[in-house]
């Protein structure tokens, strides 16, 4: 039994900072649970003499990132810096010196987390990284351990607080996506570069790290079928209220015999699913297991304290395993073949917007397409597009594989201009 346990902080950031302040202000809370005295050694700054509103002392600060890898006094290294190349190397070396480590580094994890997960069981240390999806919601800890005697077969979430919040704003507020986007800037929900929110990869990276955990598969970021909110179109959040279902950047992922299916993109979900009503910078996560059946996490997605918490929180598992002596006992490997479903495996709900000429026949033509690739319509509704000769055509269609949708498409913009088409989850989907 150690009597302290001292921590090396790569990073006094947003994260870091919070991480900082938690353990300093839960020293008696940490020294009840632990036994020990858990304290931070040094800490990787990019400027010593920079005026920090952090009452660590001054002299555990250090520009130089190798005298925290090779300082054998420090026993846990937080990773908390960010970016891909510098992170991983880091995590590598304090692997390989023995250390355990913690890290909210999403892109490292969705990037190299096989890899890393391969290193830490090789030099039997332990690597953590809850804080890496959905912020303080504990998702990873959820699936290891509270779901461990289940067989997940399909989750989904709302794993992006930036976009999450812009379409709360579009909807209950009627803004416009720039508008919605400048506030969420201005708010520190978006980085002055959106592109990774809003073009999706943000979530499909969480995705690939919540799908691999789930599924004991490796997936890859290249599997994840990604659509970002370019996609949406003037009136489709109108028309998604008219038929009673709520616009979100959902992540799905779903598992059965035919393998395994990842996706991020803009759909309409049922007013009725809890995941319609998740708003704002929150995140949600939504599983379905055999036994258990059907459960969601909630709460905040990012932020200082909420992400620090879940930082901390792993700091806490890997002093007790030094406490115990059992660091690295768990195994990472995977346990399934990784196999991805071709488009014809892909099954849900579509629907199709069609600007057409307002012409006698034109509704049978397009059915026609339809008939041809066997995707059978639920509904169809038509109303004027606000162009003379013009009209819009929306079609409902019931459970079709993604490739029929895509043949479907394909024919459909020979006859007529095709202005958007979304997926569609309801509550018997999860």
């Amino acid at each position: 039994m150690k009597n302290e346990i001292s921590i090396g902080l790569l990073g006094l950031g947003t994260v870091g900072s919070g991480v900082a302040k938690i353990i300093q202000q839960h020293q008696q809370d940490l020294h009840h649970k632990l036994g020990a005295q858990v304290s931070i050694g040094k800490v990787l700054v990019r400027d010593t003499n920079k005026d920090r509103l952090s009452s660590l002392d001054p002299s555990v600060f250090t520009t130089d990132i190798e005298e925290i890898l090779n300082d054998s006094s420090l026993d846990i290294i937080v990773e908390v810096m960010g970016g891909i190349d510098g992170a991983k190397s880091a995590i590598e070396k304090a692997l390989r010196a023995g250390k355990q480590v913690v890290t909210a580094n999403k892109d490292v994890m969705a990037e190299y987390g096989h890899e890393l997960l391969k290193l830490a069981d090789f030099e039997k240390c332990d690597l953590f990284y809850e804080a890496s999806v959905a912020g303080g919601v504990p998702i990873i800890r959820t699936l290891e351990d509270g779901l461990a005697s289940d067989r997940i077969s399909s989750l989904m979430g709302i794993v992006n607080g930036t976009t999450n919040f812009i379409l709360t704003k579009m909807k209950k507020e009627n803004m416009t996506y720039e508008d919605a986007l400048a506030e969420a800037t201005e708010l520190g929900y978006a980085e002055a570069d959106p592109s990774a929110d809003v073009d999706g990869i943000d979530a499909a990276r969480k995705m690939v790290i919540l799908s691999s955990l789930a599924f004991s598969t490796e997936v890859h970021l290249d599997d994840v079928l990604v659509r970002g909110m370019k996609e949406i179109r003037d009136g489709d959040l109108e028309l998604a209220n008219k038929f009673g279902y709520t616009m979100k950047m959902v992540g799905s992922s779903t598992k059965d015999e035919d393998g395994i299916e990842v996706s991020v993109e803009p759909i309409f979900l049922a007013n009725s699913h809890p995941l319609a009503a998740v708003n704002n910078e929150f995140n949600a996560v939504y599983i379905y297991g055999d036994a258990v059946g059907e459960t969601m996490l909630y709460g905040p997605g990012a932020g200082s304290l909420p992400t620090a918490t879940s930082v901390v929180s792993d700091i806490i598992a890997a002093c007790r395993n030094l406490q115990l002596g059992v660091n690295g006992k768990r195994a990472h490997s995977a346990q399934h073949v990784r196999v991805i479903k071709p488009e014809s495996k892909r099954f849900s709900k579509y629907f199709h917007r069609l600007l057409v000429n307002d012409e006698v026949g034109v509704l049978s033509k397009m059915t026609s397409i339809y008939s041809k690739h066997e995707a059978s319509i639920q509904s169809v509704m038509q109303s004027p597009a606000g162009e003379v000769d013009k009209a819009e055509l929306v079609l409902l269609t019931h459970q079709i594989s993604r490739q029929q949708h895509l043949d479907v498409l394909s024919d459909l913009e020979g006859t007529a201009s095709v202005i958007s088409h979304y997926r569609i989850e309801g509550e018997e989907t999860a």
